[in-house]
């Protein structure tokens, strides 16, 4: 990795929304946690102390808490692909991810949980 990269990480971001297609998923919101990563170059901060010069991970996470709050969702799929999308949307980013996890969705587990990755030099 080269040095000037910097990796945001938003961990543990506690959400409730509309997540499911059983009808007790489509009547109440259910609580979701994301984790998001995010990788750019931050040569320009390192050096000039300029919130200009830095991606500000205060507006990714209002975004973010937005399109959750705000919306509804069949797919954990989609949820993860939306919010990724939001990580990503930056030209400075080069490489993101984003984890959902769906609490108690499964009898027997503490989760179920999702990733997906964006790369800006082969867009996985």
């Amino acid at each position: 990795m080269r040095p000037e990269i910097a990796i945001i990480r938003i961990k543990n971001l506690r959400l409730r929304t509309f997540i499911g297609i059983k009808d007790d998923e489509i009547q109440n919101k259910q609580d979701i946690l994301i984790n998001a990563e995010i990788h750019y170059s931050a040569a320009e901060a390192r050096n000039s102390d300029n919130m200009d010069d830095a991606l500000n991970y205060r507006t990714i996470t209002k975004k973010i808490i937005e399109l959750v709050e705000h919306n509804r969702f069949n797919l954990l799929e989609h949820l993860t692909g939306q919010v990724l999308n939001i990580a990503s949307d930056h030209a400075w980013v080069e490489f993101a991810s984003v984890e959902i996890d769906k609490p108690h969705a499964l009898r027997f587990a503490d989760s179920v949980s999702l990733s997906l990755c964006y790369s800006k030099n082969n867009k996985m």
